[in-house]
């Protein structure tokens, strides 16, 4: 349970003509999300219970932290966020970016069967349509199909892979991607079949026999699809997958929207798989640490806020 001394300091670096943001840094960093849980239950005056069964950010306290922080003002509204309401405004936002179908992905991908059902849920309640409504609409390009496949995805999350199975589907999958020339594989309705329906550990085993028929690393295909090879990292190896995409965004460089990204990662995976990412980010990138790349590019509160969160354990 959130402390009530820590729950009513946190209120007041929520209201009044400021926010105290070394209060929000201390407080917010520690907790866990069972902590997260009860403060949004304690705070009606800022969360409402929605009748899908989670508590939301109230529209207009939402606005008026947005208009008093400026880049961490994103990082503290992630991190209180019911995670079903954070990813489903994650959704929305990428479809109106552009759209953003690599966070589409990225979220679709890297969440449990029951974290998709919720945010899904959220989406309902939030917007008053579905995801995959949306993204029927919206979206024009050729991954559309495989978009709304993946969202709707409710995968069995345990071990056991039927091996045959997976080799014949290697197969198919080898052969869709041998002919993107004639058919972008991600309109291939058994290629989606298999992407959205299989388990991951099936789809592991399906793409290393995959590799074995094709002779070469998959991934590293220059004429690859980049919507497949982004499905695939994000269900098999995430952890490499959000290693490279914080590596591409701590940058001195870096457009906005890459910058953004940093937020993004940390925030959804704080209480996930942060250490498993500082370890693959420190392996994949000649030894330097993911809170060295942080310090050398972020600033002031917004910087001690998301290393904070980078040093918990899971």
């Amino acid at each position: 349970m959130a402390h009530p001394k820590e729950i009513s300091a946190l209120n007041k670096a929520f209201t009044g003509l400021g926010v105290d943001e070394k209060t929000s840094i201390s407080i917010l960093t520690k907790w866990h999300p069972h902590q997260l849980h009860s403060y949004r239950k304690a705070t009606p005056d800022f969360f409402i219970e929605d009748e899908r069964q989670f508590e939301r950010w109230s529209d207009p306290r939402v606005l008026q932290l947005r208009q008093e922080f400026i880049r961490f003002k994103d990082a503290v509204v992630l991190r209180t966020m019911h995670p079903w309401e954070r990813d489903a405004r994650l959704f929305k936002e990428a479809l109106q970016m552009g759209p953003r179908i690599d966070i589409i992905i990225e979220t679709a991908c890297t969440r449990s069967s029951e974290d998709l059902l919720g945010a899904r849920r959220a989406y309902h309640s939030l917007f008053h349509r579905s995801i995959e409504e949306d993204i029927a609409s919206q979206i024009h390009t050729s991954e559309r199909k495989l978009l709304v496949a993946l969202v709707s995805a409710y995968r069995y999350e345990g071990p056991h892979v039927q091996e045959e199975r997976a080799k014949s589907e290697a197969e198919v999958l080898y052969n869709a991607i041998k002919a993107v020339a004639k058919k972008n594989p991600t309109e291939n309705e058994e290629v989606i079949m298999i992407l959205a329906t299989r388990s991951k550990s099936h789809i592991k085993a399906v793409y290393k026999y995959c590799e074995e028929i094709s002779g070469n690393h998959l991934q590293q295909d220059p004429d690859g699809d980049w919507a497949l090879k982004q499905t695939v990292q994000c269900l098999c190896t995430p952890h490499a997958y959000f290693s490279k995409i914080l590596d591409a965004s701590l940058r001195t460089d870096v457009d906005e929207a890459a910058r953004d990204s940093v937020t993004r990662v940390i925030l959804t995976r704080a209480d996930v798989d942060i250490k498993q990412i500082k370890e693959e980010f420190q392996h994949k990138f000649s030894g330097v640490s993911l809170s060295k790349r942080i310090e050398e590019v972020a600033n002031g509160n917004y910087r001690d806020f998301l290393l904070a969160l980078v040093s918990k354990e899971n």
